[in-house]
């Protein structure tokens, strides 16, 4: 998951304009992205601070396997990344995932959706400020127990930015993509040399249970394939150009991806929790010396740090229009001052930090947290595939049936996890039910005109 998500744009529009975070405004019309920068905004968010710590946690999942699984995982994004270029192509809207769902399923479905991502979203503000933590505590020589008081910090100024109104540019954001980029790259050349043969000799010690839960737990890094959905509107030629950027980017991140996870295992760079949090800084401290490591812990604050202010920023903002639409307790649409919306910064502030707390009190890793939002975003991928079924036919439709086919197969491998997203929407069904009282049927409106189902 990186920097740019569903919530991405932090916009929930059901009537089919663009929300902004006061007002609904009408499409625009600008086409301004061509296919580089649209392969540098879809690399954008795919990359984040996620795989910095997930490689090593693959691995002790499924050994060797786990190749596979990134493989996999990089399978499912060809249908993925294709059917949302399809509906976004089709249904131009900052809405993304909550929009498509609206449409087939009814307003019910976009909010339910919105709500997955929301907790998705927050619960990253454990993991990502978590991997800031165990890169620097292993650089200062530090037990790892230490991590969860400098993933606070990390959380506390990124919190501290949003509620001041501070905001990273699209520059910064992609930036801290090519910042992922780059180390990935480097731990694959700096583990060349180190990748032993014998490494791979027992290759799916956890047989196929192991490799399953990989892919499960490689939804956290490989999340952001709807992302691209909410500037579909901005694409020159979009059609052409969509597509195109999609294509190049799959290829992109898969090299990468598979890149890095081959060096993993291939150096037997992970094997007990502590290693797995920093097998990139293992292998770059093997073949460059400790002090290389200092310079990754760094680069990892710098980035972990950026990924977590553009997180709450976006997540709050989706909370904020969660709030708006009637599908959260409306104090989530508080601003202060400064015109940020405070209390759902607040309110994602509080998720990250109970995450953090209990790390810090249960021991609980990014290896524990990490399913929470890997199978939230697996719903709402399955919701938003679903989507694509029934608003298509043809080609588009078949697409999107093997994207829906492919995630089902991870389905069982998410063992009681699998009870979280049932869990959050009948809540959500519940709590909207009571809030509106019987025979008040406000914000219950169809998602577009005619689209009542």
């Amino acid at each position: 998951m990186a920097i740019m998500t569903l919530a991405g744009r932090a916009r929930i529009a059901w009537d089919g304009a663009v929300t902004t975070e006061n007002e609904t405004v009408p499409e625009t019309g600008r086409t301004t992205i061509g296919i580089g920068q649209g392969v540098a905004l879809y690399v954008c968010a795919i990359l984040g601070a996620g795989v910095l710590v997930l490689p090593g946690q693959a691995a002790s999942l499924a050994g060797p396997a786990s190749l596979l699984a990134w493989g996999f995982s990089a399978l499912i994004g060809l249908p993925l990344a294709f059917t949302f270029a399809a509906l976004a192509s089709r249904f131009p809207d900052a809405g993304g995932v909550a929009t498509f769902a609206s449409r087939a399923f009814g307003v019910s479905a976009g909010g339910i959706a919105g709500w997955w991502y929301f907790i998705a979203g927050s619960v990253g503000q454990t993991i990502v400020p978590l991997t800031a933590g165990y890169y620097v505590a292993g650089a200062l020589g530090l037990d790892q127990r230490w991590a969860p008081l400098i993933a606070a910090g990390v959380l506390a100024v990124a919190v501290a930015a949003n509620l001041l109104g501070l905001k990273l540019g699209a520059r910064v954001q992609i930036g801290l993509a090519v910042g992922v980029a780059l180390i990935l790259v480097s731990v694959i050349l700096i583990a060349l040399p180190q990748i032993r043969a014998e490494n791979f000799a027992s290759f799916a010690p956890h047989g196929a249970a192991g490799a399953g839960q990989a892919v499960v737990v490689l939804f956290f890094a490989f999340a952001g394939w709807e992302a691209i959905a909410h500037l579909s509107a901005e694409f020159r030629d979009v059609k052409r150009t969509l597509p195109a950027a999609t294509l190049l980017t799959i290829l992109i991140v898969t090299a990468l991806y598979l890149g890095v996870a081959f060096a993993v295992v291939g150096t037997d760079s992970y094997g007990d929790p502590a290693l797995d949090r920093i097998s990139l800084g293992a292998i770059i401290e093997r073949g460059l010396g400790f002090s290389a490591i200092g310079a990754v812990a760094v680069a990892a604050l710098v980035i972990c740090l950026g990924t977590t202010n553009a997180f709450v920023a976006s997540v709050s903002r989706l909370g904020f229009a969660l709030g708006r639409d009637g599908w959260a307790p409306r104090i989530l649409t508080r601003r202060n001052r400064q015109d940020a919306p405070a209390a759902a910064v607040l309110a994602v502030a509080a998720i990250g930090g109970g995450g953090l707390a209990g790390a810090a009190v249960f021991a609980w890793g990014t290896d524990d947290i990490v399913f929470v939002p890997s199978v939230l975003v697996l719903a709402t991928y399955l919701l938003g595939t679903a989507a694509a079924v029934r608003l298509f036919t043809g080609t588009r439709r078949a697409v999107a049936l093997v994207a829906v086919a492919l995630l089902l197969v991870t389905v069982p491998f998410a063992g009681w996890h699998l009870l979280l997203p049932p869990a959050v929407a009948v809540t959500v069904a519940l709590v909207r039910r009571f809030r509106r009282g019987p025979g008040n049927h406000r914000g219950d409106l169809p998602a577009h005109p005619g689209d009542d189902r």
